[in-house]
């Protein structure tokens, strides 16, 4: 069977995205087959792999699997492309409402190709001194960092995912803030390697940033990843409660084809 699909990317974090709405692709969420076309090498290569299913009561349902295969917890950037994908194929318009694993999102194309998805409140974060634990959707840790450009991301996020403390892994993220600017890099599971961006780490960032340094005045912070720049804009009513939270950024269409299975 030939199966078009459409490549996208958000500041570098790139997805293969299929048009399921019909169904007839079902036969695609076999795990090894979708890690087949995730691999950078034999496959079109991918940090995850998304299906556009029927909605019901909203526009769409976003179906996220990690790129080893695995069904996926929230996926920000992979949220905000395919949001540009159904509003290519004319199933969202300018401001949209989808189902994605973690509820009911809300996005907004402002203009072009920049989107704002906004993600689930965040009720508790967790500071242990030089790191913070909270979940954005997926479940994350961030720790500050000197001389992020030349830091172990791989040696240092791997050892951290797979630690005893963190049975189900975790995304690890090490940022180094520069005049409330953050320079972030993230090492994700389920790509089990450093990412060009990863959405829910840059707002797991920001917000566990503000709560780290005592910063409570910020509403918005700039994060500079790999792959581009990201915006996360928020409210903070609380000792680790926020609301009213935005991921900002570009989602750029890269090309369309098919694959044979």
């Amino acid at each position: 069977m030939k199966i078009p699909f459409y490549k996208y990317h958000g500041a570098g974090n790139d997805f293969v995205i299929i048009d399921n709405r019909s169904g007839e692709y079902d036969m695609i969420k076999d795990p090894h087959t979708i890690a087949a076309l995730c691999h950078r090498r034999f496959g079109i290569g991918a940090d995850g792999f998304m299906l556009i299913e029927l909605g019901g009561q909203v526009d769409f349902t976003m179906v996220y699997h990690n790129a080893d295969g695995g069904l996926g917890s929230l996926c920000g950037n992979g949220g905000r492309c395919i949001v540009a994908l159904a509003h290519r194929l004319g199933i969202a318009k300018l401001h949209t409402r989808f189902k994605a694993s973690d509820g009911i999102h809300e996005a907004k194309i402002i203009s072009g190709d920049y989107i704002e998805l906004k993600m689930s409140p965040v009720t508790v974060i967790n500071l242990y001194g030089d790191h913070a634990v909270l979940d954005t959707g997926s479940p994350h840790y961030v720790q500050i960092v000197d001389g992020l450009e030349h830091y172990p991301v791989f040696d240092h996020g791997s050892r951290i995912r797979y630690g005893a403390d963190f049975r189900q892994g975790i995304n690890v993220n090490f940022i180094e803030p520069k005049e409330d600017d953050l320079f972030i890099r993230t090492y994700e599971r389920g790509v089990e390697d450093e990412t060009w961006a990863c959405g829910t780490g840059a707002t797991a960032s920001a917000l566990a940033y503000v709560e780290m340094v005592k910063k409570y005045d910020l509403h918005s912070i700039h994060l500079h990843a790999k792959g581009g720049p990201l915006k996360v804009k928020f409210n903070r009513l609380g000792p680790g409660h926020f609301e009213d939270i935005w991921l900002c950024g570009g989602a750029q269409y890269i090309y369309e084809g098919n694959f044979l299975i």
